[in-house]
């Protein structure tokens, strides 16, 4: 894991979810269920049902899909889903994810610099 410096900003604040959703899991007694492996397979699990809401629609329909009556609500509900088992994955596994997404930021800057990046999906290596 990459430390917070003094001057860079938080990206990622989600420590009062995170304690959300341990006190929930404490709660239920869930925390015997959220080993890393279970967390993951849930994660995926919950993308696979985002993924659905899209898997049909036109790249145009796909645009505004958050914003449909037809789409709007599931797709808000299952970024939440997917959101609350990254954090508690996270959360499990002690990954600081404001440390990690500044570090991630860093290397993708590097790797993809924008003089070359600019304007196509090529990948890093074909740049």
């Amino acid at each position: 894991m990459t430390a917070q410096t003094p001057s860079s900003p938080t990206l990622v604040e989600v420590s009062q979810l995170a304690q959300a959703l341990e006190q929930f899991a404490t709660d239920r007694n869930w925390a015997q269920f959220h080993s890393p492996k279970n967390l993951v397979m849930a994660l995926n699990g919950e993308v696979g049902e985002l993924n659905e809401i899209f898997q049909w629609l036109t790249e145009e329909a796909s645009k505004s899909a958050a914003r449909s009556p037809e789409t709007g609500q599931a797709v808000q509900d299952e970024l939440a889903d997917v959101l609350m088992y990254l954090v508690r994955l996270a959360s499990v596994l002690g990954v600081d994810l404001n440390a990690a997404v500044q570090n991630k930021l860093r290397i993708n800057g590097e790797k993809y610099p924008v003089d070359k990046a600019r304007d196509t999906a090529k990948k890093y290596d074909q740049l």
